[in-house]
């Protein structure tokens, strides 16, 4: 009987796999964009991701979200928040973001010394508001295009230059240095934890959206993306776009 139960567990951890590699999900004619040539892999990752989120992850978010008092919630997530500033000083200096690096390496002293280690954030009430770049973004301030949309096993949605990237920033993070202390793996649950939690509030506010979730999330996700590189400058097809206006304008 346990062998017979083995075998059927191999089995259908095989056919998973070939589900995935064979690209099952099916794919919506009208949501194929060029943007996502492995749209068929990807919508079966995301069905994966999403079913292991809803099993694990978010009954445990929900939960320190609920049981969690608020000003604990807002220390913890203050706290892996003054963490990610080193990786972002990092980033600033690699992006020659020489201000921003000034504003983050500030931010990064208030918060260690005079906010507790991060506990508090002091800086933010000084106008010294935090800056947002990791080195997806370097790499695409150098120039390096963003490649196919990727679905990231256990992550989320990526790209073929920013999913390697968070290997590079994972790296510069202070929690990799801490890596032999025992307390490493239970603090970097607790920051996932908090992570997920922080995004319950949007999670709400998008299922009243119809239509298809995971298109809608890829053409977020990539459109966020393009932003964070750009700065918020226009792009291209922007400026083409301001040029016809112009020009009929004129006309």
């Amino acid at each position: 009987m346990p062998s017979s139960r083995c075998g059927r567990s191999r089995g259908l951890l095989a056919g998973a796999v070939l589900c995935l590699l064979a690209g099952c999900a099916s794919v919506p004619e009208a949501s194929r964009d060029p943007r996502d040539p492995w749209e068929g892999y990807n919508r079966a990752m995301f069905q994966f991701n999403d079913t292991v989120d809803r099993a694990v992850l978010k009954p445990v978010a929900q939960g320190y979200e609920r049981y969690t008092p608020d000003p604990v919630r807002t220390s913890v997530g203050n706290f892996f928040s003054n963490l990610g500033d080193v990786g972002i000083l990092a980033n600033d200096v690699l992006q020659w973001k020489f201000h921003e690096a000034a504003v983050d390496l500030t931010r990064l002293i208030m918060n260690t010394s005079f906010g507790l280690f991060g506990l508090l954030d002091v800086a933010s009430p000084m106008g010294l508001d935090k800056n947002n770049e990791d080195f997806g973004q370097t790499l695409g301030r150098w120039g390096v295009p963003s490649g196919p949309y990727l679905v990231v096993p256990f992550r989320g949605p990526g790209t073929l230059r920013d999913a390697p990237a968070e290997l590079v920033d994972g790296r510069i993070h202070p929690l990799y240095r801490y890596h032999e202390h025992p307390d490493q793996e239970a603090l970097m649950a607790l920051g996932l934890v908090d992570r997920r939690a922080d995004l319950l509030s949007v999670e709400r506010s998008l299922e009243g959206i119809g239509g298809d979730r995971y298109a809608a999330i890829r053409n977020a996700y990539l459109e966020r993306r393009d932003y964070q590189v750009r700065d918020g400058a226009p792009s291209e097809s922007d400026y083409d776009l301001l040029r016809e206006l112009e020009a009929w304008d004129e006309e």
